[in-house]
């Protein structure tokens, strides 16, 4: 009827100004980053199934269907050849990260940030930003042509992903501490619950693994002094004394109020190491 592909997940019609998206429930099925970060916010792995990713084809259209003139409907699978529509949105930004294609190969991917039709976002888009982040081949903003397999193997521990990363935390926590609520986003820091060294490559681009942070937290929370348990509450480190918290504003009556059972996870391995005597 619309003159789209019915096996793409990006079917962008032929005879109307539209672009249908659909996903799968479960989100990163086949390392892909579909979910809700935020209640106005999604994230959409690109197309291609083999091979690096590129901004063509159905990814050409999503970047560029409000120059177009095109609107993107969100659907959701629900199995058995149907699919549910969830909301009309409209790409706000992009990200690169290391994955693997349905072979089992290492790739680059693109995932897109989609935000709700008439939503507002109080922070500035990222890759979109950098026009020339984005042409054919040019994956993040250290690289301008396609890694080797050296190259790779660095980039999958260090450059790609970690504004993927950074982007799906502020997105995640709403742009503020999640602790105090400071809103100054140059300062605060996506931080990792159980540490990048720790972690397998999945585990350090999962966004559940992540809490944004002001300073004085994250420094905290990276070393162990302070953890929290799957209810938010604080926990301070027995071996400093509670008035030396205090000095540096830690009350201890702290409490983070929207982890979800995937942070517990997360949460659950940090208390491991919190609970180590040094």
């Amino acid at each position: 009827m619309y003159g789209g592909n019915q096996q793409s997940g990006i079917s962008s019609s032929s005879t109307f100004p539209y672009i249908f998206i659909f996903s799968g429930k479960t989100g990163h099925q086949h390392g892909y980053h579909d979910s809700w970060l935020n209640p106005s916010v999604f994230s959409y792995t690109g197309e291609g199934q083999i091979g690096d990713m590129e901004f063509t084809r159905g990814n050409l259209a999503l970047k560029d269907h409000k120059q177009k003139g095109k609107r993107v409907f969100l659907f959701e699978s629900e199995g058995r050849g149907f699919a549910k529509f969830i909301c009309e949105v409209e790409v706000f930004d992009a990200d690169y990260l290391e994955g693997v294609d349905t072979a089992g190969k290492p790739r680059i991917a693109i995932v897109f940030f989609f935000n709700r039709k008439g939503v507002q976002l109080p922070i500035q888009p990222h890759l979109f930003s950098h026009p020339e982040r984005i042409g054919r081949k040019s994956y993040v903003e250290y690289e301008l042509k396609p890694p080797n397999e050296t190259e790779r193997k660095g980039l999958v521990t260090s450059r790609v992903g970690q504004g993927f990363f950074r982007n799906c935390i502020l997105h995640r926590w709403e742009y503020k501490c999640a602790v105090t609520g400071f809103e100054k986003r140059d300062v605060l820091i996506a931080s990792h619950i159980l540490p990048w060294a720790k972690s397998t490559n999945e585990e350090r681009l999962d966004p559940h693994n992540g809490i944004l942070l002001s300073p004085t937290y994250d420094a905290l929370f990276d070393r162990h002094l302070i953890s929290f348990e799957n209810s938010g509450k604080i926990i301070l480190k027995e071996t400093i004394e509670p008035q030396a918290f205090k000095k540096i504003g830690v009350t201890g009556l702290e409490i983070i109020k929207n982890f979800n059972s995937d942070n517990h996870f997360y949460l659950e391995k940090h208390r491991l190491h919190f609970n180590e005597k040094h």
